[in-house]
């Protein structure tokens, strides 16, 4: 079931939003060659506590990290390990979560760890695209087909593969909530949207094929053929004005078109 929100919802869930997205633009200030995954954990959660949230992830699902990190042909859900060490030219996603006042906030980036090659900078410039045409696609009247077209249609006109297997989804007092959000599809196919609808979109794009492996740890989830792989999200509204992006901090907030 869709749980639409209210005006006045939708105001408070800015502030998760404000929360999330602070934590994950300090923790991507943080990303450098010989720091642990561990260590970025331990920061984010630290910080989301500070600013009066809780780590939506920790616990989530038997997940014991505050955060999820995600190195190279890594796609979702590496699993925070003093033993994972960031190396110059990786490229390492960051999602992050935080709960405030009962709602959530869930957002991720792909950040180069040190300088990377030209072929991941092309990866991530691009999913970043992808995420921006897609969050424009979400307005009231279309449908979700249009949204995971426009992701689609951006990551594939560069040669990169679209995964099938994890798509965003609906956000509201939990992480995950109706409907799921693919993020490939036909144009005016599938449910309306509707405002007060709030969705978490979140391109996960491949260098090489779109197929997926499960790591031996029941979570990480990585490329079937060990290219890399970039991930970006935005937790996002659905407005009469358009698509409201809510994982933001006021002096950060990037336009959609009109």
């Amino acid at each position: 079931m869709i749980i639409k929100k209210t005006p006045e919802e939708i105001e408070a869930m800015k502030e998760a939003g404000r929360v999330s997205a602070k934590v994950l633009r300090e923790v991507g200030a943080r990303i450098k060659p010989g720091v642990t995954t561990l260590d970025l954990d331990k920061y984010a959660e630290m910080l989301i506590r500070l600013e009066g949230g809780i780590p939506t992830f920790k616990g989530y699902g038997g997940f014991p990290g505050s955060l999820c990190a995600s190195i190279n042909d890594q796609i979702v859900h590496g699993i925070p390990s003093d033993k994972v060490i960031l190396q110059e030219g990786d490229i390492c996603s960051i999602d992050v979560g935080a709960t405030v006042n009962g709602w959530v906030g869930d957002n991720a980036w792909t950040f180069p760890v040190g300088k990377i090659s030209p072929e991941k900078q092309e990866l991530l410039k691009v999913t970043e695209e992808s995420m921006w045409a897609a969050i424009d696609a979400a307005r009231p009247g279309n449908h979700l087909g249009d949204v995971g077209h426009a992701c689609q249609s951006v990551a594939e006109a560069h040669g990169f593969g679209v995964v099938r297997e994890y798509v965003g989804h609906g956000v509201g007092h939990v992480m995950h909530e109706d409907p799921n959000v693919p993020n490939y599809g036909h144009a005016h196919r599938g449910i309306k949207l509707e405002e007060g609808m709030v969705i978490a979109i979140e391109p996960m794009i491949n260098a090489g094929t779109y197929k997926t492996r499960q790591g031996n740890d029941g979570w990480l989830v990585l490329t079937r053929d060990g290219k890399p792989s970039a991930h970006f999200e935005k937790t996002i509204a659905i407005t009469a004005d358009g698509p409201l992006p809510l994982t933001v901090e006021p002096d950060h907030r990037r336009p959609v078109s009109d």
